[in-house]
């Protein structure tokens, strides 16, 4: 892949289909992984942060990026080839894996806790750095360069943010509003003029925030890195990081659950977050749930195409797939064979002796079902009298947000049941709650992990949940049970092994308790097994790595994709070969080209309004010079009716052709029609039939009676339900209606119409041309076509009729240099012309474009009369063919929106 040096599809041989390159890539990972296992390199013992300087449960020997070890003189070269070889992979995230302190003149560096950084711990095999927010404020310039040098001696680097915009970013927008939304606890309950005003200063310090981020990222990029953004507080920033280079290499993952977009659609800031998210090549969740929930948010918010491959708008592909994050489980094996984890573990097993142990590790949040635990654990001992002072229920709950008065709250609440339930249960020399509000140090876990019996993940809503992996990756001796909620994410990865539950359901988590601490052995060896094996073969490294490698891929596939692109139009090129030519011919689409551009979410809200077609107002102007000026022909070639165009144009000088080009008038004269013998409707009534029933089913749908054609068109109803219905309907017509008739179906994005066979604008355009040369009396002959709209693939023969036209090398001298068109042989290209090109010469008679015209509405003498008269001499360079709004296309070029035709034809104006 050009500007890819890591890909492994740029090695010789390489299969070129996505699941062979990822093998492949995958084998050489391996190959690489097994060589430095070999030579016993990458001990995480070195560059470690010391033990007495974290408190977290975290390893407190794991430093950020691994260190190789010493190596011979004979493996230097092989070595430091090796880590040459290593692609470079900027993890941002909202929070840096160390917390700064700051002692004296210097910072001391603590690891921080959480669930990305025990995930991204293990991942080894990348140039790691990581770019976040520090976490504290540092105005002073000379504090800021200290403490950067610091980091960097951890491979991070910090991103500062002004105070009370980190405070309104981090703890107004993505703790208040988006946090509690993805975890389906629904927007904040304020006072409505106060909600909205802190909406929107706490979503404009967010925007900042993420622009900081982006910032530092590009100053810090190098072609060929992996930028792999991480999360809710950075959905901004994908798109910041394309506007500065769109070639960069952008994944976007998210770690909590990504909610229905019933959920989604009450945020105000909606529509703006998918799209920034989108900007993204890959975008990446835990399961399977997330991922559909957002391509369901992208289809039914933003009015975008949903595939199995990702979400698609106008030909851009943002790749969306499920990736579940693991742990280390090397780090918690390892660790259980230390002395003083044994220690630990021994100590442990004593104070505990005669009991069974129920394990629970959460963070004290709403989301993590720490009171029903507690409760259900209270119905269990209620309903297994045999089991009181025989089980005890150890829970860790790590402090979060102690400032926040909902959490302090919580806080109370657990408390005051923990006290009630070991009042209730307890007695002078034992209680059946052990609650501890703290973190543990990593081998205090790991020793409480290894003496537990049945872990508790109770969690109401939660994206991921690595408690339970790191239970299981403890548990080789043990065998112990995990029941796991089935809102966790985990519960899709796990759930063979564990018990699954229903945490709101107090009396079924109590009785798998039950059930649990009275399972045969045999039944809990054959859980662990399962679990065990996933969670040892689905690491944090594996996911890294499959990411980084879908992520490389999805560049090699959009680039691929990119060269069935047209280019975008060289809109000054094309202004100054309309202004060197001597006689124009501007054929434009009407709908989506001349009309106002249209937005998605507002588009929704607007249906009675937009039925009926306007030009945009700001285009009367520019297209009036154009029809004016003498040297260039006007056509408007659209699939509205008559009436649609006469509403529009009848005040301009050019020429209308509706329905395709069935109907044809200049403004001012009468229409005409082309292709009588396409018209015939006998069938239109059993059409009809089943357009109306399909309508009636289809709430928002409405079905459009031409002369000509009938359309069913739902681009206003639910997207996934009116896809359904399309499918419904083209089954009902190819099995009954139309089954023997000669018709085309013709399928638009969210439209299907019903039309006569060979009625397309292609084959419309030759008689239209010759009744224009004839009416207009041209004497010189065309030199200049454009010929842009937002036409279906069926009429886009409109632009391989003028592609005939052409001579079958592109000259190689020119006045105004144009870019090489899409899809277009270049000079010395061995492609045969496909129509021989006529010139006039003087005394002889010359080629007219109706060769093929055989319009009954032309006598012999009039047909006599356009032979003399229509005429066509087109060079390449002269030639523009436009697709606006509409990337698969066979046209030459591309045009986004109606933005860009009205600054086209503004600059074509100019030289009238």
């Amino acid at each position: 892949m050009p500007g890819n040096k890591y890909s492994s599809s740029n090695l010789p041989g390489t299969p070129r289909t996505r699941l062979e390159r990822l093998l492949r890539e995958r084998e050489l990972k391996r190959f690489s992984r097994d060589f430095n296992e070999g030579e016993g390199e990458l001990s995480s013992a070195q560059d470690s942060f010391s033990p007495e300087s974290s408190t977290s449960w975290l390893n407190d020997e794991e430093s950020l990026q691994p260190v190789s070890g010493a190596r011979t003189s004979h493996d230097g070269g092989a070595r430091k080839d090796f880590q040459a070889s290593k692609q470079r992979l900027l993890v941002v995230a909202n929070r840096l894996p160390v917390s700064a302190v700051k002692h004296g003149d210097s910072w001391q560096l603590e690891m921080s806790a959480g669930g990305l950084v025990s995930a991204l711990l293990g991942v080894k095999e990348f140039d790691t750095r990581w770019i976040g927010w520090a976490g504290i404020n540092v105005p002073d310039e000379s504090e800021q360069k200290t403490l950067t040098e610091a980091l960097a001696a951890k491979n991070c680097i910090p991103v500062f943010i002004e105070e009370e915009i980190a405070h309104q970013y981090y703890n107004g927008y993505c703790n208040n509003t988006l946090w509690p939304l993805f975890h389906y606890l629904g927007l904040p309950q304020e006072d409505h003029l106060a909600t909205t005003r802190n909406f929107k200063s706490q979503f404009e310090a967010y925007t900042k925030a993420n622009q900081c981020f982006a910032d530092v990222v590009s100053k810090h990029y190098e072609e060929g890195d992996a930028v792999w953004c991480h999360d809710y507080h950075l959905m901004f920033l994908p798109k910041y990081l394309k506007e500065r280079n769109s070639d960069m290499k952008v994944g976007w993952f998210l770690h909590t659950p990504f909610p229905s977009s019933e959920i989604h659609r009450m945020l105000p800031s909606r529509s703006e977050l998918l799209k920034s998210v989108l900007s993204a090549d890959l975008v990446g969740f835990h399961t399977y749930d997330y991922a559909r929930h957002f391509v369901s948010a992208c289809t039914r918010i933003l009015g975008l195409e949903g595939t199995p491959e990702g979400v698609e708008d106008q030909g851009k592909l943002t790749r969306v797939a499920v990736f579940p994050v693991g742990i280390d489980p090397d780090r918690f094996i390892q660790a259980l064979e230390l002395p003083q984890v044994k220690d630990i573990v021994k100590e442990l097993k004593q104070r505990f002796t005669g009991y069974k142990v129920l394990l629970g590790v959460d963070r004290l949040d709403m989301i993590k079902g720490i009171p029903q635990k507690i409760l259900a654990f209270e119905k269990f001992l209620e309903e297994n009298p045999d089991w009181r002072h025989k089980v005890v229920l150890l829970q860790i709950a790590v402090p979060t947000r102690t400032d926040v008065l909902k959490y302090k709250q919580l806080t109370s609440q657990v408390h005051e049941i923990v006290g009630r339930i070991n009042g209730r249960f307890g007695s002078f020399s034992s209680v059946p709650i052990h609650h501890l509000d703290c973190t543990l140090d990593f081998h205090t876990l790991c020793a409480i992990y290894a003496i537990t019996d049945v872990a508790l993940v109770t969690s109401l809503r939660d994206g991921m949940n690595l408690v339970s992996y790191e239970f299981v990756a403890c548990q080789a001796a043990n065998k112990g049970v995990l029941i796991l909620s089935e809102f966790a994410g985990a519960a899709q990865s796990l759930g063979a092994g564990a018990i699954l539950v229903n945490p709101w359901n107090v009396a079924e988590v109590a009785s798998s308790i039950s059930y649990a601490l009275n399972m045969s052995a045999d039944e809990k060896e054959k859980r662990h097994h399962h679990n065990f094996l996933h969670v040892t073969t689905h690491t944090s490294q594996g996911w890294a790595e499959t990411f980084v490698s879908e992520l490389n891929e999805t560049i090699v596939e959009a680039q691929l994709r990119s060269r069935q692109i047209p280019p975008p139009l060289p809109i000054e090129a094309a202004v100054d070969r309309y202004a060197c030519s001597n006689n124009r011919l501007l054929i434009l689409g009407f709908d989506a080209t001349l009309t106002e551009p249209l937005d998605a979410l507002w588009r929704k809200g607007n249906q009675i309004k937009e039925l009926k077609h306007k030009i945009r107002s700001d285009l009367r102007e520019p297209l009036r010079k154009l029809c004016d000026d003498p040297k260039t022909t006007v056509l408007v070639l659209s699939g509205s009716n008559r009436n649609a165009l006469d509403n529009n144009f009848g005040d301009f000088n050019l020429w209308l052709a509706a329905e395709n080009g069935i109907f044809l008038r200049a403004t001012t004269g009468e229409w005409m029609m082309t292709m009588p013998e396409n018209t015939s409707m006998d069938w239109v009534d059993s059409v009809k039939r089943v357009f109306e029933y399909f309508t009636q089913r289809t709430p928002r749908s409405h079905f459009e009676l031409r002369e000509t054609s009938l359309i069913w068109d739902y681009r206003y109803s639910d997207a996934e339900f009116g896809r359904l219905q399309a499918r419904d309907l083209l089954m009902h017509l190819w099995t009954g209606p139309i089954s023997n008739l000669s018709l085309d179906v013709v399928q638009g994005s969210q439209s299907i119409e019903v039309r006569s066979v060979g009625v397309t604008k292609g084959a419309a355009i030759d008689r239209i041309l010759g009744e224009i040369v004839h009416n207009e009396g041209m004497k010189e002959p065309i030199d200049y076509v454009l010929c842009m709209g937002h036409f279906l693939a069926k009429d886009e023969d409109i632009y391989s009729y003028f592609e005939l036209m052409l001579p079958s090398e592109t000259p190689t001298s020119s006045s105004s240099q144009v870019p090489t068109p899409f899809g277009t042989p270049t000079a010395g290209s061995s492609a045969a012309p496909l129509k021989k090109q006529h010139s006039l010469s003087p005394g002889k008679k010359s080629s007219f474009i109706g060769e093929s015209m055989l319009d009954p509405m032309m006598g012999a003498d009039r047909m006599s009369l356009l032979e003399g008269s229509s005429l066509i001499n087109l060079q390449a360079e002269n030639y523009f063919s436009c697709s606006v709004a509409r990337k698969r296309s066979k046209s030459r070029y591309l045009l986004r929106s109606s933005d860009e035709v009205l600054e086209l034809l503004r600059g074509m104006a100019n030289h009238c």
